[in-house]
């Protein structure tokens, strides 16, 4: 048997393909899996009870996991005046106004994660969809990268927060927590993620909200979660 049969074979004999497991028991499962040799990132992929089409069941914002995944994230802020400053001394990699809003559509420069503008400079940096656009880091208000407020956002934005919204399926897919961390702080963020995104339920959407949750480590396999049990186990997690 060939070492990669040998592994696959190890990792199939961790689980159940056709279990539901509580998040405690999948989280558990995950650690003792060894599908890479580099420090994983923990995914959740949630099917939501929503209409994808309609503006007023979509799911985008962003919030402060209890414990960052450490990810360093290149922030630009696009602002004038006085906020130029405020941007900088809060940790914001680029600042700049009209000339870096040029720059990005003459040159179709995106060296940055995260754009963060404030809302007077909208209208211009509307025209910018198109590039930042596809690659999801378009501002925001909704995500919170449209604001006057800029040394919050910039700040969160360094720290890592965690964008979760829906694709065109009605997906969420986002990161939870680095598969290094040990099982409490992993379970810290999953509750506060799930609680956070179970309260986001459009209050056009009727129905079951969260229909499918699956948990697993960026090279290793899926876990389905049991949705029966879901709600009260990450209430118990949250209040812990």
């Amino acid at each position: 048997m060939s070492k990669l049969k040998e592994k696959q074979e190890n990792i199939k004999s961790k689980f159940d393909s056709n279990k539901f497991y509580s998040i405690k028991e999948a989280v558990e499962i995950i650690k003792t899996i060894e599908s890479s040799k580099f420090d994983e990132t923990i995914d959740i992929s949630v099917q939501l009870g929503i209409d994808p089409k309609k503006s007023d069941e979509q799911i985008k914002y962003a919030i402060m996991p209890p414990h960052s995944l450490g990810k360093t994230i290149k922030v630009l802020a696009i602002c004038n005046g006085d906020y130029q400053k405020i941007a900088t001394d809060a940790g914001a990699d680029i600042v700049g106004g009209e000339e870096i809003i040029d720059k990005i559509l003459n040159e179709s420069w995106v060296d940055f994660d995260v754009v963060i503008s404030i809302p007077e400079l909208m209208p211009k940096v509307g025209k910018l969809g198109k590039i930042l656009g596809p690659k999801g880091i378009m501002p925001s208000p909704k995500m919170g990268t449209v604001t006057k407020d800029i040394e919050k956002a910039v700040k969160e934005s360094k720290q890592g927060r965690i964008e979760i919204k829906n694709d065109k399926l009605g997906l969420a897919n986002f990161p939870a927590a680095k598969k290094s961390f040990d099982s409490s702080s992993i379970l810290d963020n999953i509750y506060h993620l799930m609680n956070s995104l179970n309260s986001s339920k459009p209050s056009s959407s009727k129905g079951v909200f969260m229909k499918k949750v699956t948990i697993s480590s960026t090279m290793g396999p899926g876990l389905k979660i049991d949705l029966s049990s879901l709600k009260d186990e990450i209430k118990s997690g949250v209040q812990q």
